[in-house]
C-alpha cells in the first residue's frame, strides 16, 4: 500500500499555513519566465490560478471546452461565497468557519486544509471587491451577508442570485488582462484527452480541437486540473450538460489516485423532475432557505388531493402544515445542512406526503417572509394600520429585491408564480466532494500534476456546506497554488522547454487516436444518451440519496453490463477529424461508465453513513447518519490497476488533533 503523505506541517493550527509558506521553495522572478504551466478548466479555480500564475511571471496556457472561459459552470452558482469577516458582529471567526466546515463534512475532511481555507477566506472578499465584483450592500453601504445551511451565523457574501457569475467575471477580467500581456495563451473549444507523464512527472497534455478535430500536443513543466466535478455521472443533475470527469479520469489512469468518489452531494432545493424529456435539472439557490419555510401537508388526504389537482398548497390552513425541518431540528430549522435537508425531504415523500404528481416534491413557502418583511417596511415608512394587501405588496418588493431573479427563473420553468404559491422543490445531484487526491500543496500522487477546486477532494469531507464551493475554488487559485507550485517548479529552472516530440507524447497521442477511432468504428444502433440515461438511473436508484450493500452490488453488475453493451452497440455519427458533438459525448460517457463502478465500489467499501454517503444499514434510531470513527476515519484513495473493479484502495488516516469528532446534531 502506498504511503500517502499529506505534507500538512506540524504545529498549532493557526500557524500551519504560515509555517508551510516559509519553509517551501520559491522560484526567482527571472526564472519564472523559463517555466510553462498548463491550466485545464477556466472556471473560478482555473481562471484565478491562471491569472495569478501569469501575474507572477510564469508562461501559462489555458484550456476549456467552452467557447469562452465565461461559460464555465461556475457561473451557475447562485447563493453566495463564505468568508469569516464577522461583518454582522454575530460572533463569527476563522475558527468558527473551520469548525462549521469540519462538522458539516461529518468529520471526514483534513483539518489542516480546512483551516487554511477558512484562514484565506477573508482575503478572497477583499480581492473580489478590488476587482469590482458587485456584492450586495446594506443600507449604510457596507457589504451585506446572509446565512446558509449548517451554520448559525451570517457569513455568506452574495450578488443577488448571480454570485458565481459575478465572481467569474472578476476572475475572467484578471485572466484576460494576462492574455493581453501575452503571458497567457488561451485555447477555447479544446478538450484534454490525456496527460503526458515523462520520467514520472506530468509534462503536458494531449488535447483535441473540438472545432477541427485536430489532436494537439502541449508541453509544460506542470499541469493544473481545474475541471470541476463529476455529478453528470447521474445524467440528471444541476451541472451544466458539458460538465464531465474526462480530464480527471485520464489523470487517474495515469497514476493520480481518486479519493472518496462515493461522496456525492444531493442539493435539497431543486425544481423536481417533470418527465423523461429532461436532460438536466435546475437548482434553486440555498439562499432561499433563509426566508422560505419548507413544509408538507400533515394529513395524507391533503397530500393526495394536491397530487390529484383538487387542492392547492395555499388552500391548506396553517394548522394542517408540517414544517418538518423546524419540527425535527428546532435549533437550525430550515438551515440544516444539505444532506440532512435532502434526506428529510425524501423521508416525507416516501411516507406519502409529496406534493406533485410524482409524489416527489415538498413546498418552499415565502408567504411568512412576505408578511414579515411587509410589516417591517410599513413600520419603516410610518404607515399606520396598513391593509393586508399593502403589507403583501411591500413584502413582495423586499423579497423581489433579494431573490427576484430566482423567482423569475422558477416562474419560467414551473409555470407558477412563487409570490402567490409556494415553490415545489426536491433533492437532486449537485456537487461531488470526492475527486483527485491531493496533498497540502494541491499536488496529486503524480508529481507536477495538481488539482484545484471541485476537481480535488480536499476540503469538504463527506458533505459541502452551502457557499463553500466558490470559496474553495478561489482560495485554491488565488491564495494557495501561487505559493505551493513553486516548491515543485524550483527544480525545473534548468529543464528548458518540454519537447513534445518525445516518445511519451507520441505514445499518448496514439492512445487517444486509437480510442477515438474505436468509438467511431463501433457503428452500433443505440445513441450515446440512451447509455447515459441507463447509467444515471442505476446510479440514482442504488448509489444516490441512500445506498445499501445489496443495491450497490447489483449496481456494479448492471454498470458492467451497460459498459459492455456500450462498446458493442453505441452509435457515434460523423467523423473524427471534424466538429462532432456525438463523439465528444461518447468519450465522456465512456469515462462515466468506468467512474460509476468505482463510485459504487467505494460506497460498498465504506460501511458507515457520513454526510452525503448514507448507507441504510448504518443509521441512528432517528434516521440520521451513523458514522464508524473506529474503522473509517480515513480518506479512501483509489489507484487505477487497469479496471475500476480491480482498483487498489489506499488510506490516508485523518488525525483530528484540534476538533473532537462527535455525532452531528442540528437539533
Amino acid at each position: 500500500m502506498t504511503q500517502l503523505d499529506s505534507k500538512v506541517p506540524d504545529g498549532p493550527l493557526e500557524q500551519k499555513w504560515t509555517k508551510h509558506k516559509n519553509s517551501i521553495r520559491v522560484v526567482n522572478p527571472a526564472n519564472k519566465r523559463r517555466i510553462d504551466v498548463i491550466v485545464v478548466g477556466t472556471g473560478l479555480a482555473g481562471a484565478s490560478a491562471a491569472a495569478s500564475l501569469a501575474e507572477l511571471g510564469y508562461n501559462v496556457k489555458t484550456f476549456c471546452f467552452q467557447d469562452s472561459p465565461r461559460r464555465a459552470h461556475s457561473i451557475a452558482a447562485q447563493g453566495g461565497i463564505n468568508a469569516a469577516k464577522n461583518y454582522q458582529n454575530d460572533n463569527d471567526s476563522t475558527y468558527r468557519l473551520f469548525y462549521d466546515t469540519i462538522k458539516g463534512g461529518d468529520y471526514r475532511a483534513r483539518e489542516g486544509n480546512v483551516y487554511r481555507l477558512a484562514e484565506v477566506s477573508a482575503n478572497i472578499i477583499d480581492q473580489c471587491v478590488a476587482q469590482g465584483v458587485p456584492f450586495a450592500r446594506d443600507y449604510g453601504g457596507l457589504l451585506d451577508n446572509r446565512s446558509f445551511g449548517g451554520v448559525l451565523v451570517s457569513r455568506t457574501f452574495y450578488a443577488r442570485g448571480q454570485t458565481g457569475q459575478q465572481l467569474l467575471l472578476g476572475a475572467y477580467s484578471a485572466l484576460m488582462r494576462q492574455v493581453g500581456t501575452g503571458k497567457v495563451q488561451q485555447f477555447s473549444r479544446h478538450e484534454m484527452l490525456d496527460v503526458v507523464i515523462v520520467d514520472g512527472k506530468a509534462r503536458g497534455i494531449i488535447a483535441r480541437d473540438l472545432i477541427t478535430g485536430r489532436i494537439e500536443r502541449h508541453g509544460a513543466h506542470a499541469v493544473l486540473l481545474c475541471t470541476g466535478g463529476y455529478g453528470n455521472v447521474f445524467f440528471l443533475s444541476t451541472n451544466a450538460m458539458g460538465s464531465n470527469v474526462t480530464a480527471a479520469w485520464k489523470a487517474h489512469k495515469r497514476g493520480a489516485f481518486m479519493a472518496n468518489p462515493c461522496y456525492t452531494q444531493i442539493h435539497p432545493t431543486c425544481i423536481p423532475v417533470s418527465g423523461d424529456h429532461q436532460s438536466k435539472l435546475t437548482l434553486m439557490s440555498e439562499s432561499l432557505r433563509n426566508d422560505g419555510r419548507i413544509w408538507v401537508p400533515k394529513k395524507k388526504e391533503d397530500a393526495e388531493a394536491v397530487r390529484a389537482g383538487t387542492k392547492k398548497g395555499v388552500d391548506i390552513p396553517e394548522e394542517d402544515r408540517d414544517y418538518y425541518l423546524e419540527r425535527r431540528y428546532p435549533s437550525f430549522g430550515n438551515l440544516v445542512p444539505r444532506d440532512v435537508a435532502s434526506r428529510a425531504a425524501k423521508e416525507r415523500c416516501d411516507a406519502g406526503f409529496g406534493v406533485n404528481k410524482t409524489g416527489e416534491a415538498v413546498y418552499l413557502d415565502f408567504s411568512s417572509a412576505i408578511e414579515r418583511y411587509g410589516r417591517t417596511e410599513a413600520s419603516v415608512r410610518k404607515i399606520e394600520d396598513p391593509s393586508t394587501e399593502e403589507i403583501i405588496r411591500l413584502g413582495r418588493d423586499v423579497v423581489s429585491a433579494k431573490y427576484g431573479n430566482l423567482f423569475d427563473m422558477y416562474a419560467n420553468i414551473a409555470g407558477e408564480n412563487p409570490y402567490e404559491r409556494p415553490m415545489k422543490i426536491y433533492p437532486a445531484v449537485h456537487y461531488t466532494m470526492g475527486g483527485l487526491w491531493v496533498d497540502y500543496n494541491l499536488q496529486t500522487t503524480v508529481p507536477g500534476l495538481y488539482a484545484l477546486g471541485e476537481a480535488n477532494f480536499s476540503d469538504h469531507g463527506a458533505n459541502r456546506l452551502g457557499a463553500s464551493a466558490l470559496m474553495q475554488g478561489l482560495a485554491d487559485g488565488y491564495f494557495v497554488i501561487p505559493y505551493t507550485i513553486g516548491d515543485h517548479l524550483a527544480a525545473d529552472i534548468r529543464t528548458g522547454p518540454i519537447d513534445t516530440e518525445r516518445q511519451e507524447f507520441s505514445d499518448a497521442e496514439r492512445a487517444v487516436r486509437e480510442r477515438i477511432d474505436k468509438l467511431i468504428e463501433v457503428q452500433g444502433s443505440t445513441p450515446v444518451d440512451v447509455f447515459h440515461k441507463r447509467l444515471g438511473k442505476v446510479m440514482w436508484d442504488k448509489c444516490g440519496m441512500a445506498r445499501n450493500a445489496e443495491g450497490l452490488q447489483q449496481a456494479i453488475q448492471e454498470i458492467r453490463q451497460i459498459r459492455e453493451e456500450f462498446w458493442k452497440d453505441v452509435r457515434v455519427t460523423g467523423t473524427a477529424n471534424a466538429f462532432n458533438q456525438e463523439l465528444e459525448k461518447a468519450g465522456r460517457v465512456a469515462d462515466f461508465l468506468e467512474l460509476g463502478e468505482l463510485m459504487c465500489k467505494d460506497a460498498l467499501e465504506r460501511q458507515e453513513s457520513c454526510g452525503g454517503h448514507f448507507r441504510e444499514e448504518y443509521q441512528t434510531e432517528d434516521g440520521e447518519a451513523l458514522r464508524n470513527d473506529t474503522d473509517f476515519t480515513y480518506a479512501a484513495a483509489w489507484e487505477w490497476t487497469g479496471d475500476p473493479g480491480g482498483s487498489n484502495l489506499h488510506k490516508e488516516d485523518l488525525d483530528y488533533q484540534f476538533v473532537k469528532p462527535t455525532q452531528r446534531s442540528y437539533k
